[in-house]
């Protein structure tokens, strides 16, 4: 049985219009097979307000939600906006080791303006839209991710 209950939420005008295939939606669950069930899954066009709704909603139903798309400098990118809307306390260091690995690849990935916090006891991170970079970006932060939920969660035990 898995252990955690995930929400993909892709924010893509052309995506939510069927004009583009959701490839970054489709690696984000193919790299969360071993130790999470998604359960929800959306396309949502990059508006703050549906952004919002979709966070909020789901939050109340699952252990961690996470956005690609709309992270960096289009007027039309949102989703860090929205999400620190909703969040009750930010996780600074998610983003920024994510930041930091995407540095060694590209000079682009200090453009990101992704976003990680906390929302009740559900653990949202924004992820990049382009699928090569939601594979890097995931690979940085996947082995934190279930100790960082448990901790959300209420977890006593040490951090080792």
């Amino acid at each position: 049985m898995k252990k955690y209950k995930v929400a993909i939420v892709t924010v893509s005008d052309k995506g939510s219009k069927g004009q583009r295939e959701d490839m970054s939606g489709k690696i984000i669950k193919e790299m969360l097979t071993n130790w999470a069930e998604v359960v929800y899954y959306s396309i949502v066009p990059d508006e703050k307000d549906l952004i919002k709704k979709e966070l909020i909603t789901q939050s109340d139903k699952v252990d961690l939600i996470l956005t690609n798309g709309g992270t960096g400098l289009y007027p039309r990118d949102v989703t860090p906006d929205a999400t620190l809307e909703v969040i009750d306390r930010e996780i600074p260091g998610i983003a920024e080791a994510m930041r930091i690995e995407g540095l060694k690849k590209t000079k682009h990935a200090m453009l990101s303006r992704a976003v990680a916090g906390i929302r009740g006891k559900t653990l949202i991170i924004n992820l990049p839209g382009s699928p090569k970079a939601v594979k890097e970006s995931l690979e940085v932060i996947l082995e934190a991710l279930p100790h960082a939920i448990d901790k959300i969660k209420g977890d006593p035990s040490d951090c080792a």
